[in-house]
């Protein structure tokens, strides 16, 4: 089959849409769908629950870092070239994990399977951002309820694999969305411009010019910061939060002076819009995943709600979020991202409020009330945030923004569960809860101040240049 051309028509909106979706929704949902196939894991395997979590932890590691560099390399290298071998990697790394002799084989190939899921989603949102003009919003918020959507139901999806088969399913199951994604996307995407003769000639100094060395401090700091931030379910780590901090500052040194730096700070990251969109996004999936992570156990350990009840209850969160994407999309479109952010993080702080005056006892109504307007702000903040970032920076660098966009996702996450881990450590009832739900309305407090403060960048379509 021949690959679309550049230089024709453009493609059809509808096709490109379904093939970068189809594959944007594979990071997520991997990230989720693990968890419940833990247990039959590390009883295959013969290890402990502490052992086992390294499978979850090394995909969230491992995300956190390849996503600013996948968007790098496509903003280098191009843009379908980069989707394409993500898919590709992608395949390899699900059909060699159920192989997996060891449990130390199965953590590398989940660790190949975030890198080649790491490089959809930086890459298709750039595509989409220099292919798609009209309703571009709209077309963001196709990814965005892709992948809230993949990511909420992941453990039920998960759930029915590992009930009905194996674990080894869940890593099965992403061959119809790779194979699908990968044989439209080859054919509907729009082509790369011509493959740089360096490339060919010298490698070496290709590869050098993506700043290895800025890499490496990169996930240094990452590393040290989310091995720091686990650690404080116990004793704290202070060694790793010293790399993370050293490692930090020799970054910032570094990326300063260099000449092609791994992440601009003397360009995009140095302006003031560009720092509180990525910090929000932070703040904005620690208040989301304190809930989506928190309140299942508080259900089921708490209020002695079955598993399935619970599972049907947490709908609330994710369902919620994803019917007013549409609406958000629409939104946007004609207003600019700004005053769905900020409505957004109203609707943060007064679910977060909600959980804290949740009773001991009864108040199920209540409880589902808190879930439906906190998760009413998921749509809003993805596609918002992700917007006023596009809006921020040059077209050059959309899949580098992306790629750390979504490092900003893993980082809210990790403090998240750190928030959840130090506070149910001693109990999970209603007084921790509430104490829970008041760290999660001072992160949402401090995300509005950030977004009354954010300039509007105005509606999608006058962003393009």
């Amino acid at each position: 089959m021949r690959p679309s051309s550049g230089s024709g028509s453009p493609p059809n909106r509808n096709l490109m849409l379904a093939a970068i979706a189809s594959a944007t929704l594979l990071n997520p949902l991997n990230s989720s769908m693990i968890s419940v196939a833990l247990s039959r894991i590390n009883h295959d395997f013969g290890i402990t629950f502490a052992q086992g979590s390294w499978i979850v932890s090394a995909f969230y590691l491992a995300s956190a870092i390849a996503q600013p560099l996948m968007g790098r390399l496509s903003d280098t290298y191009g843009r379908k070239r980069v989707f394409l071998s993500g898919l590709v990697i992608s395949a390899a790394a699900s059909m060699l994990a159920p192989l997996s002799p060891t449990f130390g084989w199965l953590v590398g190939f989940r660790v190949l399977q975030a890198a080649g899921t790491s490089a959809l989603f930086p890459s298709g949102a750039a595509m989409i951002r220099g292919h798609i003009t009209e309703r571009q919003a709209a077309a963001l918020g196709v990814l965005a309820v892709c992948s809230s959507t993949s990511a909420a139901f992941g453990p039920t999806i998960g759930g029915y694999l590992v009930h009905y088969g194996d674990w080894p399913l869940v890593f099965l199951v992403n061959f119809p969305f790779i194979l699908f994604s990968l044989t439209l996307g080859w054919r509907i995407l729009p082509q790369d411009p011509g493959r740089p003769e360096g490339v060919r000639r010298n490698l070496k100094r290709e590869l050098s010019g993506l700043d290895p060395a800025g890499i490496l401090l990169f996930a240094a700091c990452v590393v040290g910061a989310l091995v720091f931030l686990l650690s404080l379910r116990g004793e704290a780590d202070l060694f790793a939060g010293g790399v993370a901090l050293a490692a930090a500052i020799l970054f910032y040194l570094r990326e300063r002076s260099a000449r092609n730096p791994f992440l601009d700070l003397r360009g995009s990251l140095a302006h003031r819009e560009v720092i509180s969109v990525y910090l929000q996004f932070v703040l904005v999936n620690v208040v989301y995943y304190s809930s989506f992570i928190g309140m299942p156990t508080y259900l089921q350990d708490a209020r002695h709600i079955p598993a399935d009840t619970t599972g049907t209850m947490m709908l609330a969160l994710a369902g919620s979020g994803v019917v007013l994407t549409p609406l958000a999309a629409r939104l946007i479109d004609r207003t600019g991202p700004k005053p769905g952010i900020v409505f957004a993080a109203l609707c943060m702080l007064a679910g977060s409020i909600l959980l804290f005056t949740v009773p001991a006892r009864g108040g199920i109504p209540h409880l589902i009330l808190a879930l439906v307007v906190l998760g009413s702000a998921g749509g809003f903040n993805n596609l918002g945030l992700q917007t006023a970032l596009y809006g921020f920076v040059p077209q050059e660098e959309v899949g580098s923004a992306s790629g750390l966009f979504q490092t900003s996702r893993y980082l809210g996450t990790i403090l998240s569960t750190s928030l959840l881990g130090v506070e149910f450590a001693s109990g999970v009832d209603t007084p921790h809860l509430h104490t829970v739900a008041l760290g999660m309305a001072a992160v949402a407090a401090l995300a509005l101040l950030l977004a009354l403060l954010m300039r509007n960048p105005g509606p999608p379509e006058k962003q393009q240049t």
